[in-house]
């Protein structure tokens, strides 16, 4: 049985996230804590984000964990970010699909502020798979009510005042997508000193205003809003001799918060690896680690490989939708006495600072970036950043040919580039002497090899590996 994905279980609330099916997770999550913790009733927050299909999702899966025999503490709607620090010394579970269509609804579990790692999520598979009985009548719990939001917000606006500077009035647009971004990010923000005005800023599980996933075609109104609002203005969103005109820049996150995007002065989308490569760089500098690392995955950019490694750090890269894997891997491989710290880990649009908890957390983000911005500004930040083209296509490969074809191309795509580092630990990544680099990695849900590069020249090169990528396909098709 495969219910988990890169992130937690999806899909339509009809037909896959079924109350039938949290009901059974439910189950299955309270009695594998039950096996695994040594306190008599175990201790399990349970939240979801604004669906329309939540609350029916969210009895059934109380429903689950209590007569599991787990102690339920009901958290209501919350960001995904405040659910993971409410998990903290216990363990949570978080109802949202967060970036898919309103139709969709998903189940993602955590323990001690950290997302269930692939282990965990296995143990729960198998116990869904044999029908997980409920727990003895008399280990039955009662639920309760618990209000975790207002600390979640205290943390954050605390957390980001170790960073840049006061906002003092500076204007910051920011899209909540109709998601739950409300009633956190522009309530962190205004409490750190920032002007804000929200879009799409009601909680509303149809998602009215825009598509739930932030991109620059779903994000247009937000763009098109800043750069009507900046026009003319010399200097957008700080304040001078009065109010500030205009916005420093925007934000826009997911249906639960844990993504954000961020839109500069001019209304265009900054890219998500140059905020990645900021952050990274900024962590990593701040840090006192002998040994900084900061944690990202294949598919991005070298940019920030460059940042980091002249803030004197270095970059551990682990698969797609694994942070906290890739975490708890660098800590179990240092040296005893070396100082190894993971500093920061991210992928593009989701960030965990390590500092403040181990879950993806686009609010804190959210606040950090303006404190940033707010000392120096967006441009400054990006200066230093060099920014490549970017491109990613799919070359066509049925299901059966992927592991004969990704076996060909650990030898010919090396071959095809001389003078390349190369890793095969997540599909196959080429970095070039100039810090080009290009992936190659099957897809796990399409018929399809991605492949990723980011080059000055980036046409030709996806061109030449597109070749090498067709004829591995071909010769590996040919075989089934």
């Amino acid at each position: 049985m495969d219910l988990f994905g890169t992130a937690g279980i999806r899909g339509s609330a009809e037909t896959r996230v079924t109350p039938e099916l949290a009901l059974a997770v439910g189950r299955a999550v309270a009695a594998e804590v039950r096996a695994t913790e040594a306190a008599a009733t175990p201790e399990i927050v349970l939240a979801r984000d604004g669906r329309v299909t939540g609350p029916a999702i969210a009895a059934a899966m109380e429903a689950g964990l209590a007569s599991g025999g787990l102690r339920v503490l009901r958290a209501g709607r919350l960001p995904t970010p405040a659910l993971a620090y409410a998990s903290q010394d216990r363990y949570g579970v978080m109802l949202t699909a967060s970036h898919n269509p309103p139709t969709d609804n998903g189940i993602k579990l955590f323990r001690d502020g950290s997302e269930f790692d692939r282990e965990a999520e296995r143990a729960v598979e198998e116990r869904v798979a044999n029908d997980e009985p409920p727990a003895a009548w008399d280990a039955w719990t009662e639920s309760e009510n618990v209000d975790t939001l207002d600390d979640y917000l205290d943390a954050v606006r605390t957390y980001a005042e170790e960073f840049g500077a006061d906002l003092d009035g500076i204007r910051i647009a920011v899209d909540c997508g109709n998601g739950m971004s409300a009633p956190a990010t522009p309530t962190v923000l205004r409490e750190l000193g920032a002007d804000v005005v929200t879009l799409n800023g009601n909680v509303d599980g149809h998602f009215p205003g825009r598509g739930s996933k932030p991109t620059p075609e779903t994000l247009r109104d937000l763009r098109a809003f800043i750069a009507d609002a900046n026009e003319g203005v010399a200097e957008p969103g700080r304040p001078a001799d009065g109010d500030a005109e205009g916005f420093a820049f925007g934000i826009g996150h997911d249906g639960d918060s844990d993504r954000i995007v961020i839109v500069d002065a001019d209304g265009e989308v900054v890219h998500e690896d140059t905020v990645l490569a900021l952050l990274a760089e900024r962590y990593t500098r701040e840090s006192d680690a002998a040994d900084p690392v900061v944690v990202t995955t294949p598919n991005a950019s070298g940019r920030i490989d460059e940042r980091v490694r002249e803030a004197g750090g270095r970059v551990e890269r682990v698969r797609l939708g694994a942070l906290h894997e890739g975490i708890a891997t660098v800590r179990a491989a240092a040296d005893p006495g070396a100082d190894t710290r993971v500093v920061f880990a991210a992928e593009p649009w989701k960030h965990i600072h390590v500092r403040f908890g181990e879950w993806i957390d686009g609010v804190a983000s959210a606040a950090v970036l303006s404190r940033l911005t707010a000392e120096s500004s967006l441009d400054d930040l990006r200066d230093p950043i060099t920014e490549r083209p970017y491109r990613k296509v799919s070359v066509d490969c049925p299901d059966e040919a992927k592991p004969g074809a990704m076996e060909r191309l650990t030898t010919t795509l090396p071959d095809a580039f001389a003078d390349t580092t190369v890793d095969t630990d997540h599909g196959v990544r080429l970095e070039f002497p100039d810090a080009s680099w290009t992936l190659v990695r099957p897809s796990g849900t399409e018929p399809y090899v991605r492949v990723y590069a980011e080059s000055d020249a980036v046409d030709d090169l996806v061109a030449d590996v597109e070749t090498v990528v067709a004829d591995a396909v071909a010769a590996a098709t040919d075989e089934e």
